[in-house]
């Protein structure tokens, strides 16, 4: 199937919500069993198969892993876009002063698709991923340099995306009209806004990762959550 007809039938799903039309890997599953114990105890709260699924990411894409830190997801998209596909690592240049990033160089080769990034997004080459996944770092970007940076982090995703090309945006959620820089939240409605100044077309405003028992009053780090908060997730898309 080619390019135009894998991407016309993703927007079919994407926009009728229906099941995925395109199949993961058929070893998905043993590539995410396989992956290190720690990552896979955070997979009920994550849902990382359903989340790759709701963002239809197929076998062959080019996916960004945004600010990748550990690789939790970078390990879960390079099982998803599968030995043809490519992972783009976003780790930044820190790494790189901590033994020249070989940690995150030594991951990339064991899983064999993964490119890492020691760049800032705004170095990674331009309109040449399908899609992008960032999962809590945009309340970090706001909270603490403003609505423009905000808005900047964000297009920093909309840029390395092709026409079409969609994204995970996922934070920890914070209540509105309180101070959650301490909190590490970031307010739903705040994140709607950001992702529709930088340019995104919002398809969905998902409640797969909400909990219930998670009120925001807590800081998202805090033990007694069990790593399990409540989150934003929006699936955009950059106007083809």
């Amino acid at each position: 199937m080619n390019q135009f007809f894998k991407r016309t039938a993703l927007c079919l799903t994407l926009a009728f919500g229906a099941a995925s039309v395109l199949a993961l890997p058929a070893d998905f599953d043993a590539k995410m069993a396989a992956r290190p114990d720690a990552d896979k105890a955070r997979d009920e709260a994550r849902k990382p198969k359903e989340t790759v699924e709701l963002l239809g990411i197929q076998e062959g894409w080019t996916v960004v892993d945004v600010s990748a830190g550990g690789g939790w997801f970078t390990r879960v998209l390079s099982a998803a876009v599968g030995p043809k596909g490519k992972v783009l690592a976003q780790f930044g240049e820190r790494p790189l002063q901590t033994n020249n990033g070989q940690a995150q160089k030594d991951m990339a080769a064991s899983l064999g698709n993964v490119e890492p990034q020691f760049v800032a997004m705004s170095g990674v080459a331009a309109g040449t991923a399908d899609a992008a996944v960032t999962a809590m770092n945009l309340h970090d970007a706001f909270n603490f340099r403003g609505e423009e940076a905000g808005v900047a982090f964000i297009k920093d995703i909309f840029n390395v995306l092709k026409p079409g090309g969609v994204a995970a945006i996922i934070d920890h959620e914070g209540n509105a009209g309180v101070d959650n820089k301490d909190l590490h939240r970031i307010a739903h409605d705040t994140v709607k806004s950001l992702i529709e100044k930088a340019g995104f077309e919002i398809v969905t405003d998902s409640q797969l990762l909400n909990n219930a028992a998670d009120d925001h009053s807590k800081s998202s780090s805090d033990e007694t959550l069990g790593r399990s908060t409540d989150q934003v997730f929006f699936v955009v898309r950059k106007p083809a």
